[in-house]
């Protein structure tokens, strides 16, 4: 069968195809109904490896040509082309060869030079926007909740004493900077005591249950107007504060933008109690299901996750009353070591004060020195110890109270639920009751079916209460546990690096006082000893007075000098007369 005229190449030699090639015949001429198939040139592949063209979709061969294999070999995969001989190819009018040329050079050959090596795929690149993608993905991003969230810098100072014997109390300055378009100024001052803290924590506590409340420092009756005291209370009531602000659900609190902007705190609250005067724990959980906070009883747990939490929260907050314990133990140490201190100093004092010699007062007085200086060290030591570590450790045995505090409002939502529950079924009861008595209680009926619909509306409620607040509370403790890892590793990293300085701090004192001490021994030793001869002369021959140290005398000396007294006073004597 001569394929020549129906050669998509033209009037070419078409090859022989071997064995392993498959060459697809074309469709008779004949007549009857079947029509002739068009033939799609860019979608045989065999001839294309096949043919021996120069005007082939692999461009002139040129001297390449003997490269290629024979016509009863398989064909070869393609060879390396050099750049001259592919700028010489001519341009494709058929489509498929178009497309096939594109294919073709798509392909890069240029990778090596020797063809004897395998030839190895090309590596992918990525587009140039995949690249910027992957670039902006390495970089921190912050989601949108995230930087549309307004910031707050609270600083709670000048604390001052205000009032009488009797109504005495501690004010605070609370200056606030922020973001947020809630307030009217972006940074404002006003002025508060503890209580007024007090009710910050009561107020947030009520208005959102199952948020774990940062709470403020512990009461204390005696000592508290002290400075040591105030200090740690002031601290720890800025830090109450700005994770408070820093909480996503309570920086959007009205009580807290009331604390922190109004410059008549009391009138305001005076104001806000007398419109809400019901405003308790049990209204602001259940109003809207219309429930009491009731005990219910005994509350079983039945989620393991939270079991587990309890059981942990319990270690976890003996473990830290423990190292608080420690702390307390190791700052009382610190104190009466100060206090040694200074009676060390005031004997060594006392002592250089009898003292004759000044080459021995000296030095002692000295040690009397370092001795006061070490105490004012041992005494910073000891209040940032309770500033760094101290403070945390007690922080955190407050909020584990404040997460207890979450577990029985979970708790009281549970036996609301259940109690919501009751109500119902005994509703569902009375109206079985009613419909069992026919037609006569009709308006009964009407009556207790419509109290039934809300019984179940109320249970309805509860339950997505309790569960809600179930899930709110498993990521407030995720963030107690994610906070809480912050916070020790900073305040054990305060707490060391304080004890390294005051080490070194330490030892600058006592080779500072080495260092005294040897100077003085080179320019006065300690021992009485005269002055050198040559020095005697040299005075007398310039006629000053000298103070010579006096020597305990031998009796050489002493026999010596008696002798030339007596000549002197004979030749005087002579001299008179």
């Amino acid at each position: 069968m001569d394929l020549e005229g129906d050669s998509p190449w033209g009037a070419q030699s078409t090859p022989k195809p071997s064995e392993s090639q498959t060459v697809t015949s074309p469709t008779p001429r004949g007549g009857g109904r079947a029509s002739r198939t068009p033939k799609r040139y860019g979608t045989q592949p065999t001839r294309l490896e096949a043919v021996d063209d120069s005007m082939g979709p692999l461009g002139p061969l040129g001297d390449n040509v003997e490269a290629f294999p024979a016509v009863d070999e398989p064909p070869a995969p393609p060879q390396k082309e050099q750049a001259a001989v592919r700028a010489q190819q001519p341009s494709a009018s058929a489509s498929g060869t178009s497309s096939l040329r594109t294919m073709m050079d798509s392909v890069h050959l240029e990778d090596e030079d020797d063809s004897s090596r395998p030839k190895q795929p090309p590596p992918v690149q990525p587009p140039a926007s995949a690249n910027g993608a992957a670039q902006r993905q390495t970089q921190p991003s912050m989601s949108v909740l995230e930087a549309a969230r307004p910031t707050f810098s609270i600083n709670v100072g000048d604390p001052h004493k205000v009032g009488d014997l009797t109504s005495s109390h501690t004010e605070y300055a609370v200056r606030t900077k922020t973001t947020s378009k809630a307030y009217r100024t972006p940074e404002f001052t006003v002025s508060r005591r503890y209580r007024d803290f007090l009710w910050l924590y009561t107020q947030l506590h009520n208005n959102n249950p199952g948020v774990v409340v940062p709470p403020p420092p512990e009461k204390q009756a005696m000592g508290r107007f002290d400075a040591d005291f105030v200090e740690s209370r002031r601290q720890a009531l800025e830090r109450m504060l700005n994770k408070t602000a820093a909480h996503p659900i309570l920086q959007n609190d009205g009580d807290l933008k009331l604390f922190l902007e109004s410059d008549a705190f009391n009138v305001d609250v005076k104001n806000k109690e007398r419109k809400d005067p019901m405003l308790n724990e049990s209204k602001s959980m259940f109003s809207s299901i219309g429930i009491g906070a009731g005990s219910g009883g005994k509350f079983v747990e039945h989620d393991d996750w939270f079991h587990d939490r309890k059981v942990y929260l319990d270690a976890l907050e003996n473990q830290l009353r423990a190292l608080l314990k420690a702390t307390d133990i190791v700052v009382t140490q610190r104190k009466t070591l100060a206090e040694s201190c200074a009676e060390f100093s005031a004997s060594l004092r006392s002592l250089a004060a009898v003292e004759l010699s000044p080459s021995l007062s000296g030095p002692l007085d000295g040690l009397s020195d370092i001795q006061l200086r070490i105490q004012e060290l041992y005494q910073r030591q000891a209040q940032q110890d309770v500033l760094t570590i101290g403070i945390v450790v007690d922080e955190y045995i407050r909020l584990i109270g404040s997460v207890k505090q979450a577990f029985n409002q979970r708790q009281k939502a549970y036996h609301a639920w259940h109690a919501a529950e009751s109500e119902l079924l005994k509703r569902k009861n009375a109206q079985d009751k009613l419909l069992r008595q026919g037609r006569s209680q009709q308006d009964k009926i009407s009556q207790i079916s419509a109290e039934v619909g809300d019984a179940e509306r109320k249970v309805h409620q509860a339950r997505l209460l309790f569960e809600d607040m179930g899930r709110l509370m498993r990521g407030e403790l995720e963030r107690f546990e994610r906070e809480k890892v912050e916070d020790f590793k900073s305040g054990v990293e305060t707490f060391l690096e304080g004890g390294v300085e005051a080490q070194k701090e330490l030892i600058e004192l006592w080779e500072t006082y080495l260092m005294q001490l040897d100077a003085e021994d080179d320019e006065h030793p300690f021992g009485l000893a005269s002055p050198p001869a040559g020095i005697i002369a040299a005075q007398a021959e310039a006629g000053k007075d000298s103070t010579i140290l006096e020597r305990p005398p031998t009796s050489s000396t002493a026999e010596s000098d008696d002798t030339e007294v007596r000549a002197a006073a004979i030749a005087t004597q002579g001299a008179e007369e």
